[in-house]
C-alpha cells in the first residue's frame, strides 16, 4: 500500500446497509480492499460483481488427470502380469474405463480441494489487518482505501451510510 493512502473500515449493522455502501463506493475514486460478512450474502456478492471462481478448472484438471491415471494404471498392471486371458485382449477397454471413471471421481475431488485451498489463500495464520471479531457475529465490514487528503470525506461517507468507522494501519 502506498504511503500516501489510508484504509478506513466501515462497520455496518445490516447486510443491506453494507451492500448499499459498496454500490455507492463503486462510483467514487476510492477502492474497496476487502469485505467481511458473518453470513454468506448474495446481496453483497452481487454488488461486488466478483469474477467467476477458478476452482472448477482445478476440478476439471483433476478429473482429466485421474481418468488417464486410472486407465494407464490398469493397462500397465495388466501388461506386467502374465495373465491368461483366453484369447481376449489384455487391455480390455470396458473394465479399464470403469477404473478410469473411479479415478476421475477421486482426482476431481482432490483437484477441487486443492483449488479451494489455493484460491481462498488458505491457511491464514494471522487475521487480515482491520479484522474485527464482530464480523464473525453480527456485523458487516467494508474496508476502503483513499488518499490521505480524502480521509475525512471517506469517513463522512461511511458515517452517512450508517456505519461506525475505524482507521486501519497495514
Amino acid at each position: 500500500m502506498p504511503a500516501d493512502t489510508v484504509s478506513i473500515m466501515g462497520i455496518f449493522a445490516s447486510e443491506n446497509g453494507a451492500a448499499d455502501a459498496i454500490d455507492r463506493l463503486r462510483e467514487t475514486p476510492w477502492t474497496i480492499e476487502r469485505v467481511h460478512s458473518p453470513i454468506p450474502s448474495h446481496a453483497i456478492e452481487e454488488t461486488l460483481e466478483l469474477p467467476k471462481s477458478r476452482v472448477g478448472w482445478f476440478t476439471l484438471a483433476g478429473g482429466i488427470i485421474g481418468f488417464f491415471t486410472g486407465f494407464l494404471l490398469a493397462a500397465f498392471t495388466a501388461t506386467r502380469w502374465s495373465l491368461i486371458v483366453g484369447g481376449k485382449p489384455v487391455v480390455a477397454l470396458v473394465p479399464f474405463f470403469i477404473v478410469g471413471f473411479e479415478f476421475t471421481i477421486l482426482f476431481a475431488v482432490f483437484g477441487n480441494v486443492l483449488g479451494l485451498i489455493s484460491q481462498a489463500r488458505l491457511p491464514r495464520f494471522t487475521p487480515a489487518p482491520g479484522y474485527d471479531e464482530r464480523f464473525s457475529g453480527d456485523r458487516f465490514g467494508v474496508l476502503a482505501r483513499c488518499s490521505e487528503g480524502e480521509k475525512e470525506k471517506l469517513t463522512r461517507f461511511f458515517k452517512e451510510s450508517g456505519a461506525e468507522t475505524k482507521i486501519v494501519n497495514d
